[in-house]
């Protein structure tokens, strides 16, 4: 069901596309041979460029995360997941004279198995980032965007992800600890990364030069999660019902040029309005695991983030070091299994002179919820028949990847992951996956 869904999703993309309706904008596709230019199959005999001229922009993609456990589980074994993408980027102003307009749509299909529920890790961050939401068919975006006051303010509307402008968007590690915005790998049952998608809108005003602020209103509704709906809906343009409240995130950007070398700097703050129920106590107060009653609800939860890449040494843009620092906290009382995450990566560009190839290395540390972890504690003392392993520590990932670029549209990057203290426990045995992930940009 997954395939036929996937290459009707794809061609109702290339159909919209031409009709009028696009993505942003790498570079144009006439650019050098087979080696440099930026899509594998070109430039469609000349009609790629002569749409891009006209303000159509297409994108399709494909990647593919594989990864093998040598240590850890219950079992070694090998597993992969990969990701189909089109999408479709219009200049409203090239085609329609909407000045400062443009629409974007992007639809995604997943398909694969996941190697760390299959192989027993119980971790709490996943070794294949590309894996999950329902391994199906989404309309990841579909968005419409007009800036006024010459750029200055911006609003955007439709359907996207947080992740979509908030919080840190890089995602060249295989790990889900060191992959795009930390806010949904850790608080992802209220903040949706790629590839979910709910309504929303977001305003963002340059205060300077190098300086924005920027809020968000996202439509907070469950069921955009629910197995049996993404199956069945994920890519449909439809509005569900569930709506429980609203994801407020304010996010502070600061985006200097130190020595020279491009930086991005971003504090943000969120609000949700949906509330969570409290993981330690019940709706009188008093310990869950002791009474059995149902958990206390809070009608309003809080996060925050800061996330940071800065270019090191080198040519701005280019071949040189990067680093990046990610760190998030939640509400105490209802954020889990995960309540903080903090990650330092660095990556080297054009190392061998190789224009497209990076290194790679990262490390996340990933606390389990010590409330959680304190209702497990008194739960299995209570029920020792029906004990649950738990953790009340932090799990720490490190991973070391080379991406190898043969051609500028097609990448291999294998990679090791070395997980200590799986799933927050200093009890567990420790995890070493080898993996291997695959880019194609079409």
């Amino acid at each position: 069901m997954s395939v036929t869904r996937s290459g009707g999703a794809l061609l109702a993309v290339a159909a919209l596309g031409m009709a009028g309706l696009g993505w942003s904008q790498p570079g144009r596709a006439d650019d050098g041979d087979i080696v440099s230019r930026p899509y594998l199959f070109g430039d469609w005999n000349g009609t790629r460029s002569r749409l891009e001229d006209k303000g159509i922009h297409f994108d399709f993609g494909y990647t593919n995360e594989a990864g093998h456990n040598f240590e850890g589980g219950d079992r070694q074994i090998s597993r992969a997941t990969d990701q189909w993408m089109g999408g479709v980027k219009l200049d409203l102003d090239k085609l329609w004279g909407w000045h400062d307009t443009t629409f974007q749509t992007i639809i995604t299909n997943r398909n694969g198995r996941n190697l760390d529920a299959d192989a027993g890790l119980g971790n709490l961050q996943q070794t294949q980032e590309l894996y999950g939401r329902g391994q199906t068919t989404w309309l990841t975006r579909m968005v419409l965007e007009r800036s006024f006051f010459n750029q200055r303010l911006a609003i955007k509307i439709g359907r996207d992800g947080e992740n979509g402008d908030f919080g840190y968007s890089v995602c060249d590690f295989q790990s889900l600890a060191l992959c795009g915005s930390n806010e949904g790998n850790v608080f992802g049952r209220y903040w949706f990364n790629w590839p979910t998608s709910v309504w929303m809108t977001r305003i963002k005003y340059q205060t300077s030069k190098d300086t924005y602020v920027q809020l968000g209103v996202y439509q907070q509704n469950p069921t955009y999660i629910d197995n049996e709906w993404m199956r069945k809906s994920a890519w449909k343009i439809n509005f569900p019902g569930g709506t429980t409240g609203l994801i407020l995130p304010l996010e502070f950007g600061w985006t200097p040029k130190l020595n020279g070398l491009s930086g991005s700097y971003k504090l943000g703050l969120v609000f949700n309005s949906a509330g969570l129920p409290d993981l330690y106590n019940d709706v009188d107060g008093q310990p869950r695991a002791l009474t059995g009653k149902t958990a206390q609800w809070h009608n309003q939860s809080y996060s925050g983030y800061i996330a940071v890449r800065q270019q090191l040494t080198g040519e701005d843009g280019g071949k040189g070091l990067d680093v990046s620092v990610r760190a998030t906290t939640g509400d105490r009382r209802t954020s889990g299994p995960i309540s903080q995450q903090m990650t330092v990566a660095f990556e080297y560009h054009s190392p061998f002179n190789r224009p497209d190839d990076i290194v790679g290395l990262g490390v996340a540390a990933d606390k389990a919820s010590s409330l959680q972890a304190a209702y497990q504690r008194m739960y299995n003392a209570l029920h020792p028949h029906d004990a649950v392993p738990f953790g009340d520590s932090y799990e720490y990932v490190t991973e070391l990847f080379y991406h190898w670029a043969p051609l500028h549209s097609l990448a291999f990057q294998p990679g090791l992951q070395y997980i200590r203290h799986v799933g927050g426990s200093t009890n567990t045995h420790d995890a070493v996956v080898v993996d291997l992930k695959t880019t194609i940009v079409f």
